[in-house]
């Protein structure tokens, strides 16, 4: 039997290895895999075999590259559909993309991130890949200051950490001031807007989602391209409209109005 310590550091082990592809490096060899984790190549290698047959990872029989297999996908399905944001943000979600053809997304906060749970496509905004797992910065993003709308000021510098923020253009708030103001403005209409500030080009329109306590506890938007979102002359009607889906999704969390919706946000 193996002892308790042991089958603790297999599965961190296991853990590591799995945790090791990412969306930017999805296919790894493995001498990759051992690098990244910090074992030998050998260990790696039975680490591999055995998430293998578990179905965990697949080796592609040309390149001989590992990655994720089809158990992973199996374990995220059963998580997603078993989170009640999820369930309730689906339909919503993939009601606004066909209707606007614009991208309509779903998060939740994860730290100072924001956590994708769900993404779907209008014929405006398609991708080839899915944002469902990935992480984005809250500053920076239309669904991270939905996320934020509720805290204060000093909740803010604690949880973003020092400034500058990481700026990742020329319009990304890089002091928490700024943002705050922003947040401000926000709160008093409803929504969030973000143009520019996370990628060139892009722009997105969010309101947060209310739990039944009424916790900010997810937030939804509508995304694309500047030429599709056009938010200079679409902002109010599109921010009714992301308002609406978000009290949608939020009444099916049990959500029973603005009675029981905290302070809004101070800068």
């Amino acid at each position: 039997m193996v002892s308790e310590t042991g089958g603790n550091q297999s599965v961190e082990r296991a853990s590591a290895v799995l945790r090791a592809f990412t969306p930017g490096r999805p296919a790894l060899r493995v001498s990759d895999v051992a690098a990244e984790v910090g074992l030998g190549v050998s260990t790696t290698s039975r680490l591999l075999a055995t998430l293998e047959a578990a179905e965990l990872v697949q080796r592609d029989p040309v390149s001989q590259l590992y990655e994720l297999g089809p158990a992973v996908l199996t374990m995220a399905g059963i998580a997603l559909n078993n989170d009640p944001i999820y369930r309730q943000a689906r339909p919503v979600a993939q009601r606004l993309a066909w209707e606007l053809g614009l991208g309509a997304n779903v998060a939740v906060r994860r730290g100072a991130s924001l956590f994708y749970l769900l993404n779907v496509e209008g014929q405006l905004a398609q991708k080839s890949f899915s944002l469902m797992g990935q992480l984005n910065p809250l500053h920076a993003t239309g669904m991270g200051k939905s996320l934020l709308l509720d805290t204060t000021a000093q909740q803010r510098a604690e949880l973003l950490g020092a400034e500058p923020l990481p700026g990742f253009t020329s319009h990304t708030h890089t002091t928490l001031d700024a943002l705050g103001a922003d947040l401000a403005a926000a709160a008093a209409r409803g929504y969030t807007t973000e143009i520019e500030e996370l990628a060139l080009g892009r722009a997105c329109i969010a309101a947060p989602v209310r739990d039944h306590t009424g916790e900010i506890a997810a937030a939804i938007s509508l995304s694309g391209a500047l030429s599709a979102i056009a938010l200079d002359e679409r902002e109010a009607e599109l921010g009714a409209l992301v308002v609406e889906a978000a009290d949608t999704v939020s009444i099916g969390l049990g959500y029973l109005g603005p009675a029981h919706t905290p302070s809004p946000a101070r800068p």
